[in-house]
């Protein structure tokens, strides 16, 4: 059972690690992107699990809840942001097994982690710890989802503002475009709406160019 005791100070955590990534393996260490996002996805990854164990959160259980719903609406908001992916200039990139292992490390391992950080524990934290009887009423979920939304843009912001490239207006684009896939996840109640979104936005990029789309971060 998800505990309601200071849920925020998780949403913090996230925020400080989603910016202490950004800024310290990409604008203090201008680590290469397969490092980053190596250095980033392990930080997620230790983030979840330390969640999961003290708040007591069966991640197989939530992947499990409406899953199919999950998935559909992850692919129907993905091909939604999938339009202003290619909407960008485009690069060159590597072909046959290279943009297959590009595919898999920046498409799968990297949307994943940010759907992690930047939509799921944001919404797990605030909305999944409330009691049954506050989400049965129309009203407490709306409440607790505009919070929930509200928190998932202070994360994706201050993970983006970690970045050199997204400090000033640049970072609205990736917290509209987050707020997007953070909607979908409260709408169908499953995780995976934010994962499969994620992966499939991160993989258009690398369809697209690596070099020239602002959703694969970071840029030298």
């Amino acid at each position: 059972m998800i505990r309601a005791d200071l849920p925020w100070k998780w949403v913090l955590l996230a925020g400080a690690v989603g910016f202490g990534s950004s800024r310290i393996y990409s604008s203090l260490l201008h680590w290469p992107r397969p490092w980053f996002v190596l250095a980033y996805s392990v930080t997620v990854s230790i983030l979840l699990a330390l969640y999961a164990s003290r708040e007591r959160v069966s991640l197989l259980l939530q992947t499990r809840r409406h899953a199919r719903t999950g998935v559909v609406f992850g692919l129907l908001i993905g091909a939604l942001l999938l339009f202003q992916v290619f909407s960008q200039p485009a690069s060159s990139g590597p072909t046959g097994l290279g943009l297959l292992a590009d595919l898999a490390w920046y498409g799968v391992v990297y949307g994943t982690a940010d759907a992690v950080l930047l939509s799921v524990i944001p919404v797990l934290t605030l909305y999944g710890s409330q009691p049954p009887e506050v989400l049965r009423s129309p009203g407490g979920r709306t409440r607790w989802a505009g919070v929930a939304v509200a928190a998932s843009a202070l994360v994706t912001a201050l993970y983006h503002l970690g970045f050199d490239e997204f400090r000033g207006p640049q970072v609205i684009q990736p917290v509209v475009g987050n707020l997007i896939i953070t909607l979908g996840y409260l709408l169908c109640g499953s995780p995976l709406a934010a994962v499969v979104a994620h992966v499939l936005m991160h993989g258009g990029a690398v369809l697209h160019g690596m070099e020239t789309t602002v959703q694969l971060p970071p840029h030298y």
